[in-house]
């Protein structure tokens, strides 16, 4: 007995209805179709990270942890909006003649910026632009203050992009314009500041850091593109909507993530100002840890731990 294929019936689970309002502007099966793809495409992604961390030491995999939370993050956005959960009709401010986007209410998919932070409703970039940043950022090895004052110009970035998505009136446009006036003061960090920090790293670290800022950049000023094509302007069917996007977040991510990884395959964090210590080399647990060896601290008026032999430290080599 031959078997038929499964149809997409999420729809019949999940209704285009939302606090008694019916998005007429909403995705199709076909829509659908596609979210649960790049689902998968993250969800690999995600294992294929987090498996590689197992090849390295666990004081370097802070890039790994990272990139691979990036994925995890989407992956569960994009199972929300295959679904069809995580949205609200919101009245479009243009109406138009053509079929596909003509109605009253368009899904706006607010998961998108509850689970990260960015300028467009299906990416998570509430969580997921933060940590993209933090990968570049830690990258070029920026003094701290650096980091966390571009992370909440992201944020802004992020929210105003969210608030202008559920404003029915025209007003959506100046927070439209805030977001972007937040993406270019992250872009000069990334392009002028971060960049010459990486630069005096080295090669390799210049190298790897100019190859992801660089697609970072380029898919990020398409961002805006897309919100005033779909949730600003309504131009385009929320079915392309999708495509728009997930083309957008497969390189944003899962292709930025491979590319900084590789990069990364051969860089020592140490000299990125990442000293990350592992528990079996805490002092406080083993008596102070030095070049493999573990240092003598028996008498504790000695600071050297040299047990009042001339001031040399002994040794013990594991």
């Amino acid at each position: 007995m031959a078997l038929s294929p499964r149809a997409n019936d999420v729809f019949l689970h999940n209704p285009s209805t939302v606090n008694g309002a019916t998005a007429d502007i909403t995705i199709t099966t076909h829509g659908s179709d596609w979210y649960w793809a790049v689902c998968s495409v993250m969800t690999v992604a995600t294992l294929g990270f987090i498996g590689l961390s197992f090849t390295k030491p666990r004081t370097h995999r802070i890039f790994h942890y990272i990139t691979s939370l990036v994925t995890m993050v989407a992956a569960i956005a994009y199972f929300t909006m295959g679904a069809d959960l995580g949205f609200t009709p919101i009245a479009v401010e243009f109406s138009r003649s053509n079929p596909r986007v003509h109605g009253t209410y368009r899904s706006i998919f607010y998961v998108r910026y509850i689970d990260c932070f960015g300028t467009d409703k299906k990416d998570a970039r509430v969580i997921t632009t933060p940590l993209l940043l933090l990968d570049l950022l830690l990258t070029a090895g920026l003094p701290w203050p650096t980091i966390l004052f571009t992370l909440l110009v992201d944020e802004i970035m992020i929210i105003t992009g969210l608030i202008g998505a559920l404003v029915v009136s025209n007003y959506k446009w100046a927070y439209y314009v805030f977001g972007c006036a937040a993406l270019s003061v992250v872009a000069w960090t990334l392009t002028i500041t971060a960049r010459k920090h990486a630069t005096a790293l080295g090669g390799d670290v210049s190298r790897v850091y100019l190859i992801c800022g660089c697609l970072t950049i380029f898919l990020w000023f398409l961002y805006p593109i897309a919100w005033g094509l779909c949730e600003g302007g309504n131009v385009i069917a929320p079915d392309s909507e999708a495509v728009f996007y997930g083309i957008l977040d497969l390189f944003a991510k899962p292709v930025f993530g491979a590319l900084l990884l590789w990069g990364h395959r051969n860089i020592d964090p140490a000299r990125l100002g990442l000293h990350i210590r592992d528990y079996d080399e805490d002092p406080a647990i083993h008596g102070g840890v030095h070049s493999g060896g573990y240092t003598d601290k028996s008498n504790p008026t000695d600071p050297a731990g040299s047990n009042g032999t001339d001031g040399a430290a002994t040794t013990t080599t594991v």
